[in-house]
């Protein structure tokens, strides 16, 4: 594929120093480190941080180009800059990302896969902007504990089931929408380890026992982290810090219907 003729990397390049110069004292030092990745992304520059050139074939052009390791964005907070996931998985990181799949699909069982998604309520979702590498592990640990506690329940399938999650931080319209994608094979180990048991067809685990568990777990580890002192509040949710008032917040989302997509 050729490369487009004007790229994110050109835009800022271009227009990215009067920008910072405008919104000085308004951008994250988080954005500030992404903006300048992608501003070097596969230019000259050499010895700068983890940038460095090198000879490698050009998959596109099938000749040898010298091309500059492409600064290692996955180290950075996701939910910095919405445009950055689609600038660094169409330049940067395409070609970590198919390795990745390659690896992932070797280890694929001869069985038919459900995809399995696991969101988190909006209101749940702008805190968790302010507390991104807590709420998202938070995420990550309340769905496979769902999913494993379910899938071993002899009263649905009675197995020890294998699980690859993946955490999207925005949605398709490029807004902050946390949510985790599952690909789980359609059944699992016996408890004995001896054999392998089944689902049904077309069906593997009951979405609305999945839902309930989910949404218990994960507000008990949310509950937690505040107690430990582990989240952070600005802006409108300030008064949060305060356990009376993140009580009255959390309230409402125990009762309410958390989404789960089997």
């Amino acid at each position: 594929m050729s490369r487009p003729l004007l790229e994110v990397a050109d835009i800022f390049r271009s227009r990215g120093p009067a920008w910072r110069r405008a919104n000085r004292g308004h951008i994250s030092l988080d954005q500030l480190k992404v903006m300048s990745a992608i501003e070097r992304c596969r230019t000259a520059a050499r010895h700068v941080g983890n940038m460095q050139s090198m000879m490698r074939p050009c998959c596109a052009l099938r000749e040898w180009r010298m091309w500059a390791h492409a600064y290692r964005l996955q180290q950075l907070p996701q939910s910095t800059l919405p445009i950055v996931h689609r600038a660094w998985n169409t330049t940067c990181q395409g070609k970590t990302a198919r390795d990745w799949l390659e690896k992932r699909e070797a280890e694929l069982l001869p069985v038919g896969y459900f995809h399995v998604v696991f969101t988190l309520p909006a209101a749940i979702a702008d805190i968790a902007f302010q507390n991104k590498r807590v709420i998202y592990d938070i995420l990550f640990k309340a769905s496979a504990e769902t999913m494993l506690t379910i899938a071993a329940d002899p009263r649905h399938l009675g197995a020890k089931i294998a699980i690859t999650s993946v955490l999207h931080t925005w949605g398709s319209a490029m807004t902050h929408h946390p949510h985790v994608h599952m690909i789980v094979p359609g059944g699992g180990i016996s408890p004995d380890g001896l054999r392998w048991i089944s689902c049904r067809k077309n069906f593997f685990l009951p979405v609305r026992v999945l839902s309930r568990l989910f949404r218990r777990l994960f507000i008990e580890m949310l509950v937690a982290a505040h107690d430990a002192g582990q989240l952070n509040f600005f802006g409108k949710h300030a008064a949060l810090v305060n356990r009376p008032a993140f009580d009255e917040f959390v309230k409402p989302f125990r009762k309410s219907e958390w989404v789960v997509v089997v």
